[in-house]
């Protein structure tokens, strides 16, 4: 659902900036609660898996496709302020890099890709473990639901600003009802990778998943016939290889660079959703060329590298690369000023 510029008139793509950047800025406060030295290098990681993820069209209809926007993932694994960072800074990587998603409609895609996606997403799914048993398989089940209709609610969001700054003059009722009907499709397939994803995470290192905090019930005691809270336990320190996170990187890591650089080339290569309503709509009618068209990495391949199969791979392993590294720079300079900020508070002298 990569807009690229012409769709959308310079004034509301320009609100839509304004818009996107007052979410990033309140989102890098909000991921200073979120973020700590465990979690910081996972949320890297986690853009990292996303982008190779969004390289794997899958067929949802007759010559069409679609493929993750994770702003869901996200927010379920390292929450939701730094879960629209991770969608920014994948969206920031691809329109630079790859020429995918025009640079000055950036911010309607963060604002729909990555906004939209983590609110409704992560709202679904807390209020669904707010009715749930507090168990693993209720964390998946809210994990599918939330990415589900993040998908849909997203298609709608964009059709909204199409309805305000659209350059086009097709009906808005028709691109409502065509990319709704085609993103509820697509949202069956984000549902499904989202939910493997977070199940994985759970079977393996729980204490990871941002959303499974606090999943296990207290203990009950029955006294004089009425259910009680157990005492809590001694605290026993984890084990070493419990605490680190490194096995979990680095798989993690392997597992991204293998998707974009191997299992990307069988990726479907029909449009996605919506470049097939733009095209079939009448919608691209005033498309841009891309400003970063030359890029020597646009359109996910190595210019004069001839072999589509290397040159496809070597530019999804490149873009997992650059995302992780820029991604941890930032949660890292994220957690420092968290950690700057508890020292200066834990340090400052009371005013009589």
């Amino acid at each position: 659902m990569h807009v690229p510029d012409g769709f959308i008139d310079a004034p509301v793509s320009i609100a839509a900036g304004v818009a996107a950047a007052g979410a990033v800025a309140i989102s890098l406060r909000g991921a200073r609660r979120e973020l700590d030295e465990r979690t910081a290098p996972l949320a890297g990681l986690v853009a990292a898996f996303i982008f190779a993820v969004q390289m794997l069209n899958f067929p949802v209809a007759a010559g069409t496709s679609g493929h993750l926007l994770g702003g869901a993932l996200a927010a379920i694994l390292v929450g939701p302020y730094t879960g629209v960072l991770c969608v920014s800074v994948v969206l920031l990587m691809q329109g630079i890099l790859f020429a995918d998603g025009g640079l000055t409609a950036l911010g309607v895609n963060i604002s729909v890709m990555g906004v939209v996606t983590v609110v409704v997403a992560y709202a679904i799914f807390r209020g669904l473990l707010k009715v749930l048993p507090p168990t693993r398989r209720s964390v998946t089940a809210a994990a599918f639901t939330g990415a589900l209709l993040s998908v849909p609610a997203a298609a709608t969001a964009f059709t909204a600003i199409y309805a305000v700054g659209g350059t086009t003059d097709v009906p808005v009722g028709k691109v409502f009802t065509a990319m709704v009907g085609v993103h509820v499709l697509i949202g069956i397939g984000e549902a499904a990778i989202t939910a493997a994803t977070v199940g994985a995470v759970l079977a393996v290192r729980p204490d990871l998943v941002h959303g499974a905090h606090g999943l296990a019930a207290p203990l009950k005691l029955r006294v004089a016939g009425e259910l009680v809270d157990a005492p809590a336990p001694a605290a026993v320190p984890a084990p070493a290889a419990a605490r680190s996170t490194r096995k979990v990187w680095a798989t993690g890591l392997v597992t991204a660079l293998v998707l974009a650089g191997f299992v990307s080339f069988y990726a479907s290569a029909s449009p996605d959703g919506l470049e097939k309503v733009a095209a079939d709509k009448g919608i691209d009618q005033n498309v841009e060329e891309h400003a970063a068209a030359g890029s020597p990495l646009a359109d996910y391949s190595v210019k004069d590298v001839t072999d589509a199969r290397l040159s496809g791979g070597l530019a999804g392993a490149i873009g997992v690369g650059v995302t992780v590294v820029v991604g941890t720079g930032i949660f890292w300079a994220v957690r420092r000023r968290r950690a700057e900020d508890l020292t200066a508070t834990s340090t400052a002298t009371p005013v009589a």
